[in-house]
């Protein structure tokens, strides 16, 4: 199961910028990290981010592809984070 995606203006311009090989490549990543959002702590694809000289980044995830030199920044929704806290707390 996917969750949706949704894009920010900024970054579907982004996207129409890069080249059909690095759109592939960016879409699948998305796709994978699609399948689970959530961090890589609680058992998904994503490295959180942190507030780092008060840059405000926490609650964000990212990706990264390095040999594109790309890095996706998303938020998990509110709607993942509620999902987990019911599957922790009905875990066995």
């Amino acid at each position: 199961m996917s969750w949706r995606v949704e894009w920010l203006e900024e970054a579907a311009k982004d996207m129409r910028r890069l080249g059909k090989t690095e759109q592939k490549q960016v879409l699948k990543g998305i796709a994978k990290v699609s399948e689970n959002p959530l961090p890589s702590s609680q058992g998904g694809y994503g490295k959180p981010l942190r507030n780092a000289n008060r840059a405000h980044l926490a609650g964000l995830c990212k990706i990264k592809f390095r040999d594109l030199g790309i890095r996706v920044v998303y938020k998990p929704g509110e709607a993942y984070l509620k999902a987990d806290e019911r599957r922790g707390r009905h875990a066995l």
